[in-house]
């Protein structure tokens, strides 16, 4: 009986998956932490009011503190490639959630602002995100959260200008 048993909790156990030269890789690891990052995130907003969804977060908030801003830009500023973010918007916009309109100086680019409803929106789930952001600073301790909140813009910015200048590498 006993063998059984462990026979099934080792089997249970997930296979130990070997980094090789990822676990070397800052990159490699901001993206593991930003993956988990988000998920408990989603986890901290849960189900809102018309099943609002954490990924919106970023978006609104950008839009909300910039209001009239272009898809060109809201793209540079929350890191994603336009094509990913437009059905972002398409369906923010199909949800009542903000308008876009024409930019009179430029018939291809479009001016985006809150409604209403997308400012309430924004309001429930930026007390998700507070949460959220006090566990995880909880977890790293004011110290070091103010170390890697420092790291991080720094890094940002530094990539930023650097991919700007068309110098992605060092």
């Amino acid at each position: 009986m006993e063998t059984q048993h462990a026979e099934r909790t080792e089997h249970a156990a997930p296979p130990m998956v070997e980094f090789g030269e990822l676990g070397d890789f800052i990159a490699f690891y901001l993206r593991i932490t930003q993956t988990l990052s988000f998920q408990a995130f989603v986890k901290q907003a849960g189900e809102t009011e018309r099943n609002l969804r954490a990924g919106y977060f970023a978006v609104l908030t950008l839009i909300g503190e910039n209001p009239g801003i272009t898809q060109t830009a809201l793209s540079r500023a929350n890191g994603r490639d336009k094509s990913s973010l437009t059905p972002v918007i398409d369906e923010l916009e199909r949800r009542e959630f903000l308008t876009r309109r024409r930019v009179e100086t430029n018939r291809r680019a479009y001016a985006l602002e809150l409604t209403p409803a997308g400012e309430r929106a924004r309001r429930v789930l930026l007390k998700a995100a507070l949460r959220h952001e006090k566990n995880l600073r909880t977890i790293l301790g004011k110290t070091d959260s103010e170390e890697l909140f420092r790291l991080l813009k720094l890094l940002s910015s530094a990539l930023t200008k650097k991919l700007a200048n068309g110098h992605p590498q060092p």
